[in-house]
């Protein structure tokens, strides 16, 4: 403890507050150090979060190199295929096009010689007919020149006939027709009717024909009767011919019933000589030769 005669300095206020300014430098040191420290620490977790990053992205930039090596590849192995099976196909298709090429020259070729025979067979066939043809005008002009001979002497006959017709005073007569052509000559009975025979200018079919015997073959037609008026002298007949059926209503006997045939230009006549009580006696006159109408 101290004495009274101790001398005692007193402290002045620069020598109080130094401890106390050590004290803050020494905080402040401290500070700045922890400061550093955790400075230098989150620096070294940035750089390895950095790192990290960096190394995670040059992984990916990798990976997606690599899906692009592997895409490119496989979309070339992809190409070289397509360009193989195009190539394929296009010699697939270039042989069958050279396929359908030989079969078509073949048919073609088939046709034409087909053809070929055609015409070969035809220009034989037509040198066969016109030998035949050549052969058949040499007939037909001997033939004609028989029938001409024939109808020089058939004319002769006709004129004898004609005459002799004349010198015994023949009562053959013509008659309108019911047509209202003008008919040849006419008979009224056998006698006559065997005179325009002799003549020879048409054919002539006697018939007698009773109403209940139905449709009757004369020549090339058939006649029917339908009704018959004795008192009268007058019938109605049905005529068939060509498939047609034509009724030749209330005509009077010795009258030219007229119809045509088809390809006919000269008219078929029916001449009836006699009526009866359902029954008429007759004949039917057609042309020597069918010539068509105009």
């Amino acid at each position: 403890m101290p004495t009274d005669f101790e001398h005692t300095v007193p402290e002045t206020p620069e020598q109080h507050s130094q401890p106390r300014m050590h004290a803050l430098w020494y905080v402040a040191i401290v500070l700045s150090l922890v400061g550093n420290v955790y400075l230098l620490f989150s620096a070294s977790r940035l750089a390895t979060g950095v790192t990290r990053v960096q190394e995670s992205l040059n992984a990916q930039i990798a990976k997606v190199h690599g899906e692009v090596a592997a895409n490119i590849e496989e979309s070339h192995q992809r190409a070289m295929s397509l360009a193989e099976e195009t190539r394929e196909s296009a010699m697939a298709a270039t042989e069958q096009a050279k396929a359908d090429a030989r079969k078509s020259a073949a048919r073609l070729a088939a046709r034409l010689a087909q053809q070929q025979k055609e015409r070969q067979q035809e220009q034989m066939q037509v040198a066969g007919e016109l030998s035949d043809l050549k052969q058949a005008t040499s007939t037909a002009d001997s033939r004609l020149i028989a029938v001409s001979s024939d109808v020089s002497s058939v004319k002769a006959d006709v004129a004898s006939t004609q005459a002799e017709l004349q010198k015994t005073g023949s009562d053959l007569k013509s008659a309108m027709g019911d047509m209202g052509v003008m008919s040849g000559l006419i008979a009224t009975n056998s006698k006559e009717l065997a005179e325009l025979r002799a003549l020879g200018e048409r054919n002539y079919f006697e018939f007698d024909i009773r109403k209940d015997s139905g449709p009757k073959r004369v020549g090339d037609v058939s006649l029917a009767l339908r009704k018959t008026d004795p008192k009268r002298n007058r019938f109605t007949v049905n005529l068939y011919a060509d498939d047609k059926t034509v009724e030749k209503k209330d005509r009077t006997i010795n009258e030219p019933v007229q119809f045509y045939r088809t390809g006919s230009r000269q008219p078929y006549e029916i001449v009836i000589n006699q009526v009866k009580k359902d029954e008429v006696i007759g004949y039917l006159a057609t042309p020597k030769v069918n010539l068509a109408r105009r």
